[in-house]
């Protein structure tokens, strides 16, 4: 997995270094997992504008201006907030031209009976589109899980390269 992983951040850096894009990233599930693969490629910095790790909800709020009433009504692992956040994250970035936030349950705990272990959502958006927002829901253990949020978020970022 670790390979796929690397190549796709080659990728991902790639494209956007061909198109003249930047990115930004807000990880919540993935702990910065997506930045770290990215910034181990060779010419990163031109095209990695940040990487915010907003992992609480209180970070959530501080940096990407989520409302609280979001995080009360559909929780920090929602389509909603990972829509907020990624529009917070552009908002905050005026030089991006995309970004991607993930968010999700990576485990052992902070499951619900609606919420499950392996619940991740992916938000990309390219600036004067429309956000595109996934639901995943995947197996294994916390590693796991981070891998392939980490690896659904580079396939975001490629789906929305300038």
């Amino acid at each position: 997995m670790l390979l796929n992983l690397q190549a796709k951040a080659r990728s991902v850096v790639e494209q956007f270094t061909a198109r003249g894009g930047m990115i930004a990233l807000a990880e919540s599930c993935t702990g910065g997992l997506v930045c770290s693969l990215i910034t181990s490629i060779a010419g990163a910095s031109a095209v990695l504008e940040r990487g915010l790790i907003t992992y609480s909800n209180q970070a959530k709020v501080d940096l990407l201006g989520i409302s609280a009433d979001i995080l009360e009504t559909h929780g920090a692992v929602s389509a909603e907030c990972a829509e907020a956040m990624v529009r917070g994250l552009l908002a905050a970035a005026p030089a991006v031209q995309a970004g991607v936030a993930i968010t999700g349950i990576a485990g052992p705990g902070g499951s619900t009976p609606t919420k499950p272990v392996g619940l991740v959502y992916v938000a990309a958006l390219r600036r004067g589109e429309d956000v595109k927002v996934t639901q995943q829901f995947f197996g294994g253990d916390r590693e796991a899980i981070q891998h392939l949020a980490a690896d659904t978020a580079m396939n975001a970022l490629l789906s929305v390269a300038i």
